[in-house]
């Protein structure tokens, strides 16, 4: 394909990509009205108005700090506890392994909306609704089968040699797994980090089932507020959107070369 194909090409789908990021945007310092009569067009005055009302106005503040609760404390625990079962997939368990690794697949299929009823009944017996605790435990459950499928993948490629002459100078299985598998599954732990840290924070599914006390929304789910049955804000809601995935684009940013590292590695080859 001649070069200059490839760059009207790639412009396009830039383009594509870059249009409603700049609609959005634009529209935040606009009014309802002049979103209406010219979507694509700049704003008559450039006016902070949504992101006062926003931050005074709602309890954004809160929502924000509870994504960040659920987020943080749901990653790092779906980390350590995938970390573990693929490092016990594929070094302890040679024949038993394949049925739990297929286990996880299985839940890989199956959609999480088939199971809402039956989760808000669980949570909902055990005193998990509005709670920042039952979020994060449905968080890590939901997350566990892509975090397993991903890390037993990069487990796979270590080399035996490693493990077996550690197991020879009486490394035991822990010692194998913290100070062998652990440091070099640092790019694959990275890549998947910042893949869970956004599922889970864009979540909505989740806190619309278990949530309904606004102090325990989470940034999502407080969006919701500026939609109506007959009305949405939409303004004020690209103005959510905005503020609520400004850091996630903010921590891609800062972690892409250990995101490229571990697409690099065969982290998520598959």
């Amino acid at each position: 394909m001649p070069r200059v194909v490839k760059a009207l090409i790639l412009t396009f789908v830039a383009l594509l990509i870059a249009a409603p990021v700049y609609v959005v945007i634009v529209s935040t310092f606009k009014t309802n009205a002049e979103l209406f009569e010219n979507p694509s067009g700049l704003p008559a005055s450039w006016s902070f108005a949504n992101y006062s009302r926003l931050f005074v106005e709602s309890n954004i503040s809160q929502n924000f700090a509870n994504s960040v609760i659920v987020t943080a404390v749901s990653v790092t625990a779906a980390l350590i506890l995938a970390s573990l079962a693929s490092f016990g997939i594929t070094r302890l368990m040679r024949v038993s392994g394949l049925l739990l690794f297929g286990f996880f697949i299985v839940g890989l299929a199956i959609p999480a909306q088939v199971n809402i009823i039956p989760i808000f009944l669980f949570f909902k017996s055990l005193g998990l609704t509005n709670s920042l605790v039952g979020l994060i435990i449905i968080n890590v459950v939901t997350t566990l089968p892509i975090s397993v499928f991903i890390l037993t993948t990069f487990f796979r490629q270590l080399p035996s040699d490693m493990f077996e002459s550690a197991a020879m100078d009486g490394a035991g299985y822990l010692r194998q797994y913290f100070s062998i598998a652990l440091p070099l599954s640092a790019p694959a732990m990275s890549a998947t980090a910042i893949f869970l840290l956004v599922i889970v924070w864009n979540d909505l599914l989740y806190p619309l089932l278990l949530i309904t006390e606004e102090s325990k929304r989470t940034l999502p789910l407080a969006l919701l507020a500026y939609q109506g049955e007959f009305f949405a804000d939409y303004t004020m809601i690209f103005t959510g959107v905005l503020v609520a995935s400004a850091p996630m684009v903010i921590l891609y940013i800062a972690l892409q070369r250990f995101f490229i590292a571990g697409l690099t590695s065969g982290a998520v080859k598959g």
